[in-house]
């Protein structure tokens, strides 16, 4: 359990400094990116989604083990759903408001920069406001739908 724990904080050390030398963790780079000022961003993320690519199209082929644990690596492909593309949708915008997302709000905390304070505090409101909201959706008694009335045409016909 130690390991994992070690790597995994080796792991997200590693991630953090790779999204602040790229310039990931700057509102203007995003920025420009977004408005199609600069192609970098679509660039380091087309390079992330092909190098992710690559390694899954590998992984599958060679049916592997877990480094730390030992466990085979198991995934389920599944079709996008609604709830995909809806949080694709408040992501991006949420995105595009604040010019951060996770990964570099924690690496901005990390090199000091003062305005990943308050981006921090919206994303912690917005946790606990999905958390309420999705406990709230839990607790609520499950209505059956309302039966629909539609005259039926013999009815109707014999009642002339």
């Amino acid at each position: 359990m130690a390991g994992t724990r070690v790597a995994g904080l080796v792991i997200g050390i590693v991630f953090g400094v790779v999204l602040s030398w790229s310039g990931m963790t700057s509102p203007n780079v995003i920025r420009e990116g977004l408005l199609f000022q600069s192609s970098y961003l679509f660039l380091f993320f087309g390079g992330a989604v092909t190098t992710a690519f690559v390694g899954l199209w590998l992984l599958r082929r060679r049916a592997p083990r877990a480094l730390l644990t030992g466990e085979p690596v198991q995934w389920e492909t599944i079709k996008p759903e609604r709830r995909h593309i809806a949080g694709s949708l408040i992501f991006g915008i949420g995105w595009g408001v604040s010019g951060a997302c996770p990964g570099p709000i924690a690496t901005q905390l990390g090199q000091g920069i003062a305005w990943g304070i308050p981006t921090t505090v919206g994303l912690v409101l917005g946790i606990v406001l999905f958390d309420r909201l999705q406990a709230r959706a839990q607790a609520a008694p499950k209505r059956a739908p309302a039966a629909s009335v539609i005259p039926s045409p013999v009815a109707a016909d014999a009642s002339a």
